[in-house]
């Protein structure tokens, strides 16, 4: 009872950022809804009559169209490779037994508090010998990158969670390395490699400095970039408010709608990965 008392406050308090969060995310999409008239008289009333001409004006003027798709292409194809790339080394890394695995791992727990700074300019330099600036190819193996390290990491945490005995059985059987690996150990680990999915794809549609550094051309721009030029624009003829917040719904609410449907995987796969 008294440990049931003394976590009231702290529910309560939980619920009530929960609570301001909600209605933040509301009033933006209410707004976006709104004219630019409406948004500074009735700031906080229902949008009577609702409009959606902020969207097609984003759409549009905005360049938020093509900028979904860039943004759809490379946080799919980013994630996907990321997870490809990353689940045989976190794999080999969770299971070796000698001095050099735990330095292994370290190293990709150090990876994830590099910051973009650092690695924004070598990065920009490399891609641009390659030629893979402004392109969905370059921004692609940018994010591939930066991913590796806390996608490795928590992989590795995650295998090692998982029994022994079932690759045990898979080579009493018969079975090799790369087919214990692929028929028995990825479906077991189906938890984790969608948590590191989701969380790669959420980061990716989001991320921001590497996209307008490397992204100079207007057509291979992403949303959280074509939100920047649209805002930019604003300032010269004039800011529309409405398509503004119709913008910022359009590059935040796909990423809540992926989350809340897929939170409880997420959660419980990264507390699952982090337990070991």
């Amino acid at each position: 009872m008294r440990t049931t008392r003394s976590l009231a406050p702290m529910r309560a308090a939980v619920w009530t950022i929960v609570a301001a969060n909600v209605a933040l995310l509301a009033w933006v999409v209410i707004t976006s809804l709104k004219t630019t008239r409406d948004v500074f008289d009735h700031p906080w009333r229902l949008p009577i009559p609702p409009t959606l001409d902020n969207y097609l004006t984003a759409l549009e003027v905005g360049n938020f169209g093509r900028a979904a798709v860039n943004s759809v292409i490379v946080g799919l194809v980013s994630s996907v490779l990321a997870v490809v790339i990353a689940a045989p080394a976190a794999y080999a890394l969770s299971r070796t037994m000698n001095r050099a695995g735990r330095p292994l791992t370290l190293l990709f727990a150090l990876g994830t508090g590099v910051p973009t700074q650092v690695i924004l300019l070598p990065i920009f330099l490399m891609l641009s010998s390659l030629e893979l600036t402004s392109t969905l190819t370059g921004l692609t193996l940018a994010y591939i990158g930066t991913a590796m390290p806390f996608t490795v990491f928590l992989l590795t945490g995650f295998f090692r969670s998982l029994p022994g005995e079932l690759e045990e059985a898979a080579a009493l059987d018969g079975a090799g390395a790369w087919t214990t690996f692929l028929r028995v150990v990825l479906p077991v680990a189906r938890p984790g490699l969608v948590t590191v999915f989701v969380l790669q794809l959420i980061v990716s549609w989001n991320e921001t400095m590497l996209a307008l550094v490397l992204m100079q051309e207007t057509e291979m721009e992403t949303l959280p970039v074509a939100l920047i030029g649209f805002a930019q624009q604003q300032q010269y003829t004039g800011t529309n408010w409405g398509g503004m917040f119709a913008g910022i719904c359009v590059v935040v609410l796909p990423m809540i709608a992926l989350f809340a449907w897929v939170g409880r995987r997420v959660t419980d796969g990264m507390t699952l990965g982090m337990g070991k």
